[in-house]
C-alpha cells in the first residue's frame, strides 16, 4: 500500500533499511534521553531536597547494577530481534502477541509522556532564562511551540543527523559536569568525605522514593533496540550500546552526586538543594567558577533538555512505524521519509500530539495559583514520572519474554543469559515498580492523596488493557494480520 505525501513517503510496510548509525552514535542516542545535566541540576537535587536521604549516590550504582541485570537478557534478545517496535517485539515473542500489542500501547504512551513532560521544564526554563538575561518576558508555551517545530524537523531528517547534534550537546554537557565535579572536591568545605556511598546513608526510611525519582533518571538506555533497524550490526550494535550506556550514566551520576555532597558539605546539602532547586549548581559554579561558566551550564542546561526531547522524539516515531507496519495501528503511520529513512508519519504524529497537549496545558494553567511554575509542577511533574513508572514496568514485563523467547530455542545462550539474571531483573525491577506506586503521591509533590494520584497511573495502565483485548480480537478476525504481530522486520 502506497502513500502520498510531500516527501514521497516509501510503501507502508517495507524495513526501515537506513543503516547509519553505529555503537557511539546509539550511545549518544540514549544518554541523550537521559539528560545528564538535567539530572544532576534538577534531579538530584530535588531528591535530596524531597527525600532528605543522603545516600543518592549510592542509588544510582544499584540501580545501575538492577538495570545490567536486565540488560544482559534483553541484549542477548536483541541479536534475534531487530524491530523499530522494541518493547513491543520482545513481548510479542517472548510471551505472546495479544501481550506484544498490550506492551506497544503502554510503550507509546510512556515515552509519549516523557517526552511531552519535559516540555514544561523546558519551557519555564527558556522563559526564565529570557527574563533574567534579557529583561524579555515570554510565555513557557511559546518556546515550547518553537522548540517542537525544531525537534520535528529533525525527526523527519537522517537520523544520524539527530545522533550527531545531541553528540555535540552530550559531550558539552560532560564537560560541565566533570567541571563542576571538580569544583567541588576542590571547594569541598567539610573535607572529601565518602560518607553518601555509605550503606547507612541509604537504607533508611525514604529509600523508596530515593529509588523511585533514581530510576527515572536512567530512562532511555532501553532505547537502543528502537534503533536496531537503522544499526550497521544491529546484533551487535544493541547490546554494546546498552551496556555502554548503563556503565556510563550510573557511574557518571554517582560521581556527580557524591561530587555535590562534597562541593555543599555532608551536613549541608540537603538544606542547600531544599532552598535553592536546581539554582543549588548554577549558585555554586557562579560563586567558585566564575559568572561565564555558571551561564554557559544555564544554557547547556536548555540543550540538555533539548537533547532528551530529540531522543524520546525518535523513539515514539519509532514505535509509530513498527506498529504502523504491521497494521495494529492505521498503517499510514509506516511511511518514511525517502531520502533519509526517518519515520515521517510517525515523526508529526508525535509533534502533533505535542501541540495539543502543550495548549491544553496553558490554556489550563491560565491564571493558575502556581504563578510560573504551573509548566513545571504540573506538565514536567506529572507526565514524566507517569511515563517512567511505565516504562519500568515494560521492562519488568521484558524480562519475563526474556526467559519465554529462550525456552523456545536456546540459541546457545548460557544459564545465565536466558535465565538467572532476567529472574533477578524481573524480581528487583518489580520491587522498584511498587516503589513508585508506594510513593507516587511523593514523586508529584503531593502530600496527600488526589483525583491526580489515580488518573495518571490509569493513563499507562489503561492502553495496556486495551492493548490485550484489542490483540485477541485481532486473532479471531485477522488472522493473517495477527500472525506478523511482532515480526515486522523479517521476512
Amino acid at each position: 500500500m502506497s502513500v502520498d505525501n510531500p516527501v514521497k513517503g516509501r510503501t507502508a510496510g517495507t524495513a526501515n533499511t537506513k543503516r547509519l548509525l553505529g555503537v557511539p552514535a546509539v550511545t549518544f542516542m540514549i544518554i541523550a534521553a537521559s539528560a545528564p545535566l538535567t539530572v544532576l541540576a534538577g534531579g538530584v537535587t530535588t531528591t535530596f531536597a524531597v527525600t532528605g536521604v543522603m545516600g543518592v549516590p549510592l542509588s544510582f550504582l544499584i540501580l545501575g547494577g538492577i538495570l545490567a541485570l536486565f540488560a544482559v537478557g534483553y541484549a542477548a534478545m536483541s541479536r534475534y530481534v531487530t524491530n523499530a517496535g522494541a518493547f513491543y517485539a520482545y513481548i510479542a515473542q517472548g510471551i505472546s502477541r495479544p501481550a506484544g500489542v498490550g506492551a506497544s500501547l503502554v510503550a507509546l504512551m510512556a515515552y509519549n509522556l516523557m517526552q511531552v513532560g519535559i516540555y514544561g521544564l523546558f519551557g519555564f526554563t527558556v522563559s526564565s532564562l529570557l527574563s533574567a538575561r534579557l529583561g524579555v518576558g515570554v510565555p513557557w508555551w511559546i518556546p515550547v511551540l518553537v522548540c517542537i517545530a525544531i525537534v520535528g524537523w529533525l525527526g523527519v531528517n537522517r537520523v544520524d543527523l539527530s545522533a550527531k547534534v545531541l553528540g555535540v550537546l552530550v559531550a558539552l554537557e560532560f564537560l560541565v559536569v566533570i567541571m563542576y565535579d571538580v569544583i567541588s572536591l576542590a571547594v569541598a568545605p567539610e573535607g572529601v568525605s565518602a560518607v553518601a556511598f555509605s550503606p547507612e546513608s541509604l537504607f533508611v526510611p525514604g529509600i523508596g522514593a530515593v529509588l523511585s525519582f533514581g530510576i527515572a533518571a536512567f530512562m532511555g538506555f532501553e532505547s537502543a533496540a528502537i534503533y536496531g533497524e537503522e544499526s550497521r550490526d544491529p546484533q551487535r550494535t544493541v547490546a554494546r550500546a546498552t551496556f555502554a550506556a548503563v556503565g556510563i550514566i550510573a557511574v557518571f551520576y554517582a560521581v556527580s552526586a557524591w561530587a555535590m555532597t562534597v562541593g555543599a558539605g555532608p551536613s549541608a546539602v540537603i538544606e542547600s538543594a531544599a532552598a535553592n532547586g536546581p539554582d543549588m549548581m548554577f549558585a555554586f559554579l557562579g560563586t567558585n567558577g566564575g559568572v561565564l561558566l555558571s551561564d554557559i551550564a544555564q544554557v547547556l542546561f536548555v540543550t540538555s533538555l533539548f537533547a532528551a526531547l530529540v531522543s524520546f522524539h525518535n523513539a515514539v516515531a519509532r514505535y509509530f512505524f513498527s506498529l504502523g507496519r504491521e497494521r495494529v495501528l492505521p498503517p499510514v503511520l509506516a511511511s518514511v521519509r525517502q531520502g533519509s529513512g526517518a519515520p515521517f508519519a510517525g515523526s508529526l504524529a508525535q509533534t502533533v500530539i505535542a501541540v495539543v497537549v502543550t495548549v491544553a496545558f496553558a490554556i489550563a494553567g491560565t491564571g493558575s495559583e502556581l504563578g510560573e511554575l504551573y509548566p513545571v509542577l504540573t506538565m514536567f511533574t506529572w507526565l514524566t514520572n507517569s511515563g517512567a513508572m511505565g516504562l519500568v514496568l515494560l521492562m519488568t514485563v521484558v524480562s519475563v519474554a526474556v526467559i519465554g523467547f529462550f525456552r523456545r530455542n536456546r540459541h546457545g545462550a548460557s544459564l545465565w543469559v536466558r535465565v538467572i539474571a532476567p529472574v533477578l531483573g524481573f524480581v528487583l525491577l518489580a520491587v522498584v515498580f511498587v516503589l513508585i506506586l508506594a510513593n507516587f503521591d511523593v514523586l508529584l509533590g503531593q502530600t496527600e492523596t488526589t483525583a491526580v494520584s489515580f488518573v495518571l497511573p490509569a493513563l499507562v495502565l489503561l492502553p495496556g488493557v486495551i492493548g490485550v483485548v484489542w490483540g485477541l480480537r485481532l486473532r479471531r478476525s485477522q488472522p493473517a494480520l495477527y500472525s506478523r504481530i511482532g515480526h515486522g522486520s523479517e521476512d
